[in-house]
């Protein structure tokens, strides 16, 4: 969230005011949508680039376009426009008398991708859970009914459950609220949550105020305020031990064992399968 939110408002203080002069496909895999077509949002004044979760989306008075990143996603803004087409290129959305906003992505994903939506769909924001600074997070986190039994980790990440929390602010939220990503909400008492709610408050404000502080779309290098996330083998900030991870196929959890798992390494199911 702290990303896509900060870089919405850049790209909105560039863009906000101007005609849409159209987009310009540069991946075949890249458009979502076939109804309606880009063309017919040509001449819409843009009213702002706002978010929703993970998407970032150009208003356009009713129609939008949203667009998200995944994990290789990048943004970068030209000024002026460019012609060329760059190899990790999804696509050029383009302004009249403004610098132009290139989607790319880089790795072999390829689940960078960008949305045209009529006025009244939501699309891919339809099945978003709530928003991890709202009133809706708080009490699905208080409540009773939050019984949740999924490690915590897990739905934190669960862009269904909660819209905007990704790895590395989930390794840090947990970090920073000493609660194991193992544990479940449904086994949080309710100091704990209180707990959790505060520290993801604080962890995404402080993200925020970090990403603001940068220029232009978003670089090649994010993630580097995390505290952390991506850091196994260096000292625990709060208590000097060594950070560890567990390490899945396409992602790891980094969290320290004395502040959050009672002295506990996890099983590390790749560890395993080499002492094996």
């Amino acid at each position: 969230m702290p990303e896509v939110q900060a870089m919405a408002e850049r790209l909105s203080a560039v863009v906000a005011g101007s005609r849409f002069a159209g987009a310009t496909p540069l991946n075949f895999s890249g458009l979502k949508t076939f109804s309606p077509a880009a063309e017919s949002l040509v001449g819409r004044v843009v009213e702002g680039v706002g978010r929703r979760g993970k998407f970032a989306l150009f208003e356009l008075g009713g129609p939008r376009i949203a667009f998200h990143l995944s994990q290789g996603g990048r943004v970068d803004v030209e000024d002026p426009p460019k012609a060329t087409r760059p190899k990790p290129a999804v696509v050029r959305f383009l302004f009249e008398d403004r610098p132009a906003v290139l989607l790319k992505e880089f790795g072999t994903e390829r689940k960078a991708g960008w949305w045209v939506l009529a006025e009244g769909d939501e699309g891919p924001l339809a099945g978003l859970g709530v928003e991890p600074l709202s009133d809706e997070f708080r009490e699905l986190i208080m409540s009773g009914a939050g019984g949740d039994g999924r490690r915590i980790h897990t739905m934190l990440r669960d862009q269904r459950t909660v819209s905007g929390i990704g790895r590395g602010y989930s390794d840090d939220i947990l970090h920073r609220a000493q609660i194991s990503p193992y544990e479940t909400l449904k086994g949080l008492d309710g100091e704990e949550r209180v707990r959790l709610v505060e520290c993801v408050h604080a962890v995404l404000d402080e993200g925020l105020a970090a990403e603001r502080r940068r220029a232009g779309g978003l670089p090649t290098k994010i993630g580097d305020h995390w505290v952390v996330h991506g850091r196994h083998g260096t000292p625990c900030p709060r208590c000097g031990a060594d950070l560890r991870r567990v390490s899945y196929e396409a992602y790891e959890v980094t969290y320290c064992p004395p502040c959050q798992t009672g002295g506990k390494v996890l099983a590390d199911r790749r560890l395993s399968r080499l002492v094996r």
